[in-house]
């Protein structure tokens, strides 16, 4: 297995981590345990996204700039909707 691979195979598994404490934060039952879900998530988006930069830095993990027409005219479509 690549570097890559690796990469993706983490980021993977962190973000379904952060999915994990996101709903357990929403679900808990106390405050305590509100607390730790909430602390686990925080710490879980942090590693999220360093992984995330350290894969862009690489080429890994290509973003496209998006186009000022089409965030427009999605824009306009969802405020005709309200």
């Amino acid at each position: 297995m690549d570097d890559r691979s690796l990469m993706e195979n983490m980021l993977m598994l962190e973000k379904g981590a952060c999915d994990l404490y996101m709903h357990g934060a929403i679900e808990s039952s106390t405050t305590d345990v509100h607390a730790a879900f909430t602390g686990s998530l925080n710490s879980s988006l942090d590693m999220q996204d360093k992984i995330y930069l350290k894969m862009q830095a690489k080429g890994w993990y290509p973003s496209d700039e998006a186009d000022c027409n089409k965030l427009n005219s999605v824009r306009q479509k969802f405020s005709a909707q309200a």
